[in-house]
């Protein structure tokens, strides 16, 4: 994988928000001189300034990371990463979602959380109980075969996995094929190259950011009108699931994107957010989840700068809002 040389994260100047639609002079990054000149010091600054190109996994981009001009959201003149990413995880099979049978066990499953904190078994028993836990109106499945509703073609997954859910597709398993999108879906983030702190945080967008390996961070899974709509939108044991808009991404952290652990202990990086600020796991190694995050789950301390903390799956979100001035999405590849 081709990386930034640790020089350019030194000489970039600060930005600020909402990346524009990019530039005609892109540096392309060069990783085998960056790799044997990066002292350890100076990587650890690189990290407490932003994003480090170096953390990706391989196989997470589509493209080798340039530097371009970019407008940050607080109309702030800047520079930021193109990144661009594959779209699928490059270390982790994406499913299974959506069990077949009420008889089925949660290795023929995924999961599933709706922001109440607590993160269930997509097997069949879970589905049997649906109306226990949700009311009585749910059924997901045929009392006399034991089958369970799953969207199984292209035209049932872009009937039920949308806001306006298709009556005729209500209590139903929902899960789509990234064969419906063409594959993976390819996008280009604009992230600043060195994080500006806001005045005051800022509500989180559909997309929050990036995974390290290579798939996209979203914002909280509207579990509210899913669950109105008698559907549970199936999610694997990674956390992520595929629409026909976005194909695959993320709505919690399970571990599936995180690089190798700090060598102090911390919690180990995930990915970085749309503000260029590192998004870490939820616990350090000896399962310790930080005290005095605030309300947008980030915190600073002297190796790292300011970063986050992704939140527990139940939860339903990675952070709580954005810390600083955020780049853009400029290009989604169907």
């Amino acid at each position: 994988m081709h990386l930034i040389q640790i020089v350019m994260l030194v000489c970039v100047t600060l930005l600020a928000t909402a990346c524009g639609s990019g530039s005609d002079s892109a540096d392309s990054v060069n990783s085998s001189s960056s790799q044997s000149s990066a002292s350890s010091s100076s990587i650890a600054a690189a990290i407490s300034k932003g994003i480090d190109p170096e953390r990706f996994l391989d196989g997470a981009l589509a493209e080798d990371i340039s530097t371009v001009d970019c407008t940050l959201s607080d109309g702030t003149a800047s520079t930021c990463y193109q990144v661009t990413i594959n779209g699928a995880p490059s270390n982790a099979d994406i499913g299974p979602f959506c069990p077949p049978s009420i008889t089925s066990d949660a290795s023929e499953g995924g999961i599933w959380f709706d922001g109440s904190g607590e993160v269930y078994e997509l097997d069949g028993a879970f589905i049997m109980n649906l109306d226990t836990l949700y009311g009585s109106e749910w059924m997901l499945y045929d009392p006399v075969t034991g089958l369970i509703n799953i969207t199984d073609t292209q035209l049932a997954c872009e009937s039920a996995a949308r806001p306006n859910v298709d009556p005729a597709y209500q209590n139903y398993c929902v899960e789509c094929k990234l064969e419906y999108t063409g594959g993976p879906v390819q996008q280009t983030f604009l992230i600043p190259t060195q994080p500006v702190a806001l005045n005051s945080p800022e509500r989180l967008g559909f997309d929050i950011g990036l995974g390290l390996n290579g798939v996209v961070f979203a914002g909280p899974a509207p579990v509210d009108a899913i669950l109105s709509n008698y559907t549970i939108a199936a999610f694997d044991d990674c956390g992520g699931h595929i629409n026909p808009a976005e194909g695959y991404h993320y709505h919690a952290a399970i571990g599936c994107a995180q690089s190798e652990p700090e060598s102090d202990g911390h919690a180990a990086m995930i990915g970085v957010a749309l503000d260029g600020y590192g998004i870490y796991a939820m616990t350090d190694d000896l399962g310790l989840e930080p005290e005095g995050l605030d309300e947008c789950r980030g915190h600073s301390d002297t190796e790292r700068g300011y970063h986050y903390h992704a939140a527990s799956p139940g939860e339903n979100m990675f952070i709580g809002c954005y810390h600083g001035a955020q780049g853009d999405i400029v290009e989604t590849r169907l």
